[in-house]
């Protein structure tokens, strides 16, 4: 829907995705969206080399958020979710939503 917008479809999926679940990684979304991972990554590079996102080492793992300096983020995220509510309610459930787990975990594990 705003990849013409933004030139690239994987930073409409990264922001969309940003904007319910706050953090992720690379190899993450490439799960997520079952996607190439070298896509991803150069994508969050760029939005993180233009101020957009930034990253936080958790482990091992280069977590990407929201940068709370970045002076167009209201505006960013208000744009984000009124696009949201356009997008057919399969592709939101698929991809975006977070995912509530049903049953609990086996004991002692």
């Amino acid at each position: 829907m705003l990849e013409r917008l933004f030139g690239n479809k994987n930073i409409e999926k990264v922001l969309f995705y940003l904007l319910f679940n706050e953090k992720c990684y690379a190899t993450q979304l490439s799960n997520n969206f079952e996607s190439a991972l070298s896509g991803f990554q150069n994508t969050l590079d760029k939005l993180e080399y233009a101020g957009v996102l930034v990253s936080i080492l958790e482990g091992r793992t280069r977590m990407y958020q929201f940068n709370p300096r970045y002076p167009f983020l209201n505006e960013l995220k208000s744009l984000f979710s009124r696009a949201y509510n356009y997008l057919p309610e399969s592709i939101r459930k698929k991809y975006y939503e977070k995912r509530i787990r049903k049953r609990p975990r086996r004991k002692g594990k």
